[in-house]
């Protein structure tokens, strides 16, 4: 049983790699793998404060001169460094090395395996989908920042409603279809689409409440948006 986790950046490292939470978080996941040897886990790390900070610099220097793909290899670069360490916390079992494009995996060894992000044109959501089809997960589970998925961004509108459940036409809706580097939304627009097209459910859940988080893996009454 393969069971795909989009972990965002910004549980990992929000500026800097937060080294107490990383112990916690790896903590649950192991003690939750060793309660069946069959489970395995893929998890696709997002670049957090980090690729931020980079992509920051990058543009106060080049200003109206942006370009999106350079843009997107500044934070694909920073979800690499982030997937490197979760592969050494995780040790022996992540055997593989950390993936970097999800079309070409062809042997999952060990229990863990880590994956970061790919190509420019989407985020490492896009690339939990492709690994979800390619060992037959049924659906990933998106940890990031925000416990559920809203009507509207709910800093912006106090009228935004949190959703439990969503189909993949009226998500679209909400988040477009369109990728732009560093765009914070609850799920990647080009994501969105494929596994729509895919048929994969997808559930966006607080990445900090790891009672939560146990909750989902066990498939026990969880605080969070289902997607599909």
């Amino acid at each position: 049983m393969v069971t795909v986790l989009s972990v965002g950046g910004s549980i990992v490292a929000p500026e800097t790699p937060d080294s107490e939470f990383i112990d916690k978080f790896a903590t649950t996941i192991i003690t939750w793998l060793k309660e069946d040897f069959s489970r395995k886990i893929i998890m696709v790390v997002g670049g957090g404060g980090p690729a931020r900070i980079y992509q920051k610099a990058y543009k106060n220097v080049v200003k109206e001169k942006v370009v999106d793909a350079d843009a997107d290899w500044i934070g694909i670069m920073a979800t690499r460094l982030n997937a490197q360490l979760l592969k050494a916390v995780f040790g022996q079992l992540c055997p593989n090395s950390v993936v970097t494009d999800p079309t070409a995996v062809e042997i999952f060894s060990g229990q863990v395996l880590i994956a970061a992000g790919w190509k420019p044109g989407f985020s490492t959501d896009n690339d939990a989908v492709l690994l979800a089809e390619r060992f037959s997960a049924t659906r990933v589970i998106n940890l990031s920042n925000i416990a559920k998925v809203y009507t509207d961004d709910p800093k912006t509108n106090p009228e935004a409603k949190p959703i439990d459940q969503i189909s993949w036409d009226d998500f679209i809706k909400i988040v477009g279809t369109e990728w732009v580097p560093g765009k914070s939304t609850p799920f990647d627009p080009v994501a969105s689409l494929r596994a729509k097209k895919s048929g994969i459910q997808v559930i966006c859940a607080a990445g900090r409440d790891l009672e939560n988080i146990e909750k989902i893996l066990n498939g026990e009454p969880f605080i969070g948006t289902v997607i599909g």
